[in-house]
């Protein structure tokens, strides 16, 4: 246990250099013998063809969660096995018992590290039991029978003994409702056995080595586009390489290994313009198409969404950049995607003017939008391909904060955990028939360039004066930066540099300015910063 580096295991950062590296995994014959040798001092054998051990055997789980089920053996256990024969076993039982794509639709963005995702569930008892601790997404992406979620309730307790005198613990009969009510409705609603399970076991798997042409749009430097090559994939290891650009002419290139679990889970490392960011994407049932978050591998709370499709696939059209034009006015519009046709049909009263540039994944044209265009969105095509679609407006009419309410973290300042910035972007909508904002019939535009500053969220944040003390905010980006971790003598009782702020957001439109504003929080280092959080 001497060498063991807790960060390196538990930490989310990290996790990739855990699971990736060409040429490490090994055949289901090498995991299975290194449960034999590694895990059966604490586990049983149940039977030998095909093998079946006692716990592992009745679970499924995402990539990430197996991960963190063998960290915990090693953490907490003892188990004594080399890094190379940890990423043998995750990728043996993400690939043979993990979960279907409909089984981590609804959850994908804790694996995508989308953390300030707000959960709501129409169980209480759910997000009460099972969802005050950690994410509800961690127990989505599992599934267990009736016997192992008990066996689980039991470990919580084992392990933390103190659980049952915690808030939402301590005033009712914690026990009683984990093992009567708890148990069954996880045993329903995430069972171990599923017919999502067998028919995508079922399916043949479709190798990703290719071109890909992909869309991509990033809080604080705007759209992008490019081409994703992908070669390799023996053992389903790749190595991939990104060439592209951002909307403002930016580069975004770079070149990383990535490997498949589940026959569609993708995870890559990659080094994008110096920095190292990791993708965690999912592939289609026919594997055309990848779609998910890249984000920086330190600083996860910097990405950017992502979606790719495979040159050669169905002709399919990604996204139209800019999303949206005014009427009367004339744009420079980029269509991404694959097999683009000569043909564009834009809808009516909107005419392309010229036709500036035009490759295998992109066209680029000067699009003029008349006076009388009609409002609304409106799907495109070019050619055969479609699939995305243009917002039409004439004014903006209200501005909205994305996102609403977030989370940032101080930190550096010579400790272990690095700050947690926050992003955020202001989306411009436009009024509905009744031309009032904030009605069912307004329609979304895109996001807009826009002037941002914080203010105290209350007077206790005022007279705190967090707005001096937690951060500075980028006027132009959107990006706030959070200060240095650690006690601040300049503070009432020397305290951190914790807050409470409104975020504001201005945005310019026919001569006024439209304003909207969301709430950050401040807090302290997040010292667990698990895979799944």
């Amino acid at each position: 246990m001497k060498n063991l580096k807790l960060p390196q295991l538990m930490g989310g950062a990290v996790l990739a250099g855990l699971m990736l590296q060409a040429g490490v995994t090994h055949a289901a014959a090498d995991a299975e013998a290194i449960i034999k040798n590694k895990c059966l001092a604490c586990h049983s054998e149940e039977q030998a063809e095909p093998a079946q051990f006692s716990r592992m055997s009745h679970q499924r789980k995402s990539p990430e969660g197996w991960l963190m089920s063998i960290a915990r053996m090693q953490v907490m256990h003892g188990l004594k096995i080399s890094d190379d024969e940890r990423r043998t076993l995750v990728k043996h039982f993400s690939d043979t018992q993990g979960l279907a794509p409909e089984e981590t639709a609804g959850a994908r963005y804790a694996m995508e590290r989308r953390l300030n995702t707000m959960e709501t569930y129409e169980s209480s008892a759910f997000e009460e039991m099972c969802a005050r601790c950690h994410s509800g997404a961690r127990v989505e992406l599992q599934r267990r029978p009736a016997a192992e979620w008990e066996n689980l309730v039991h470990f919580h307790l084992g392990q933390w003994p103190t659980l049952e005198y915690q808030a939402l613990a301590r005033d009712r009969d914690w026990m009683q409702l984990a093992l009567n009510e708890m148990v069954p409705q996880l045993a329903a609603d995430l069972p171990l056995k599923s017919a999502s399970w067998d028919k995508w076991k079922s399916m043949k798997k479709v190798p990703m080595a290719g071109r890909w042409s992909f869309s991509a749009q990033m809080p604080g430097k705007g759209d992008a586009r490019g081409v994703m090559t992908i070669t390799g994939g023996k053992r389903d290891q790749y190595k991939v390489k990104l060439e592209g650009e951002f909307a403002d002419g930016s580069a975004l290139k770079g070149q990383g290994s990535a490997i498949v679990y589940t026959g569609y889970e993708w995870r890559a490392n990659l080094k994008i313009d110096g920095v190292k960011m990791r993708q965690v994407f999912a592939a289609s049932a026919d594997g055309a198409e990848l779609t998910g978050r890249m984000f920086e591998t330190v600083h996860d709370e910097a990405g950017m969404d992502f979606t790719a499709v495979r040159e050669g696939s169905a002709p399919k059209l990604l996204s139209v950049q800019p999303e949206f034009i005014r009427a009367g006015s004339t744009e420079v519009l980029t269509l991404v995607g694959t097999g683009l046709g000569n043909k564009l049909s834009l809808g009516k009263g909107l005419k392309v003017m010229e036709e500036l540039y035009r490759d295998d994944n992109k066209v680029v044209v000067q699009v003029k939008a008349s006076k009388d265009a009609a409002m609304g969105t409106r799907s495109v095509s070019a050619g055969k391909a479609n699939g995305a679609s243009l917002n039409v407006f004439d004014q903006i009419g209200s501005v909205k904060v994305v996102p609403s309410f977030a989370v940032a973290r101080v930190g550096g300042n010579g400790g272990s955990t690095p700050k947690y910035n926050a992003h955020f972007q202001a989306e411009a909508w436009m009024n509905g028939a009744d031309g009032k904002a904030g009605t069912d019939d307004d329609m979304r535009i895109g996001f807009v360039p826009a002037s941002w500053h914080v203010e105290p969220f209350d007077a206790q944040a005022e007279a705190d004066r967090d707005t001096h003390f937690t951060g500075k905010m980028d006027a132009k980006t959107g990006l706030f930066t959070t200060a240095a971790a650690g006690p601040n003598p300049e503070r009432r009782m020397s305290t951190n540099n914790a807050g409470n702020l409104k975020v504001v957001a201005d945005v310019k439109e026919n001569g006024k300015t439209l304003s909207a504003d969301g709430q950050l929080i401040v807090t302290v280092q997040r010292w667990n910063n698990p895979p799944l959080p």
